[in-house]
């Protein structure tokens, strides 16, 4: 009698958190994750960096496939899953991020509750360790949608968020990266007038990629709720505090449970000019397009139309997934409720 009883509240219990959370409890989950795209060549990877940046996909997958395997919801795993990249300086996102041209690290990151459409972002920050919990508490705990550079810091730190120095970020690799973009920018700037050895370096320097390197990640949950979370460093050796499209709603960021959950990666500056992540949700809505088409209308055709170039990672309410991506390759990752799990990094 006992155990009927337990078994009966158990029962009314999940139910109860079934019905707060507006859906019905599924059996049916899917997470996918990015850790950006870019000139990503096999033949320029050592199995030691190659199996480093596996190894750092697989654990972020894991950490949002333990929130959402135990009933988790979509927000907390996209959460969890772009905090994990943020502190793996493999990536450019929080302690891997790269310099700007005044040699600071400046972080952009965003969040978007695709069941209310509630959604926050920060950008130009310099001290928040997590720019994605950040972005959270924005969205939660402010009636803004973004906050910029000190005022972002402040509210963070106001929130009891952990705020580092801006020596925290730096790291050996990405200052290095820096010294070579701003190597090239000379080398361009004197190339009407470069000696033959002089054009050799710079046409060398020209495959060298400073524009990409955002991470995130994309869930449908249990509940049938849906999320999407991205995070950057931004663009190498950027100057006049610029923002890319990370941390702009319905650009580089967008989750709307009537259609789909996206987050971009590539040149900024033309996602937000062609609205990437909005126009694919609209395109599924309005148009009635499939993921699978509409996002690679967008990212095969329009983008690289305009001269731009990168990748999404994108799960719509099915829990249909697409990972295009116009580049040579791009760090991804996806894992399913039934335990199909998939990491790869190049171009197929």
């Amino acid at each position: 009698m006992r155990k009927i009883i337990l078994l009966l509240s158990l029962f009314i219990l999940n139910k109860s958190f079934a019905q707060l959370s507006g859906n019905k409890l599924s059996d049916k989950y899917v997470l996918v994750i990015h850790g950006g795209a870019g000139t990503i060549l096999k033949s320029q990877m050592t199995p030691e960096r190659e199996k480093a940046y596996q190894l750092a996909l697989e654990k972020a997958l894991q950490t949002g496939n333990d929130i959402l395997k135990k009933g988790g919801t979509a927000l907390d795993a996209v959460e969890a899953c772009v905090r994990s990249m943020e502190d793996d300086p493999l990536f450019n996102a929080g302690k891997g991020a790269v310099f700007t041209n005044e040699g600071k690290n400046e972080l952009d990151a965003a969040i978007m509750n695709g069941k209310t459409l509630g959604a926050g972002s920060v950008a130009g920050v310099t001290t928040i360790r997590n720019p994605i919990t950040a972005a959270r508490a924005v969205m939660e705990k402010s009636p803004h949608v973004m906050m910029t550079g000190a005022g972002a810091e402040k509210f963070a730190s106001q929130q009891g968020l952990e705020i580092v120095d801006p020596s925290y970020f730096y790291t050996e690799a990405r200052w290095q990266g820096l010294q070579r973009a701003k190597q090239e920018d000379s080398l361009k700037m004197k190339s009407d007038h470069a000696d033959t050895a002089r054009k050799s370096m710079l046409k060398q320097l020209e495959n060298r990629d400073y524009k990409y390197g955002t991470v995130g990640a994309v869930a449908l949950d249990r509940y049938g709720n849906l999320a999407a979370a991205t995070s950057t460093g931004g663009m190498t050796n950027k100057k006049f505090g610029r923002i890319g499209d990370a941390p702009i709603i319905g650009a580089g960021t967008y989750a709307n449970n009537n259609t789909v959950a996206i987050s971009g990666t590539g040149w900024g500056e033309y996602f937000i000019r062609l609205v990437m992540a909005k126009s694919i949700s609209d395109m599924m809505e309005f148009g009635k397009m499939k993921l699978k088409a509409a996002a690679d209308e967008m990212i095969m055709k329009r983008l690289p139309a305009l001269g731009g170039d990168g990748g999404l990672i994108a799960v719509d309410k099915e829990g249909n997934i697409a990972m295009p991506f116009c580049t040579e390759g791009m760090y991804r990752g996806f894992i399913k409720s039934n335990g199909e799990k998939v990491i790869k990094i190049y171009k197929e």
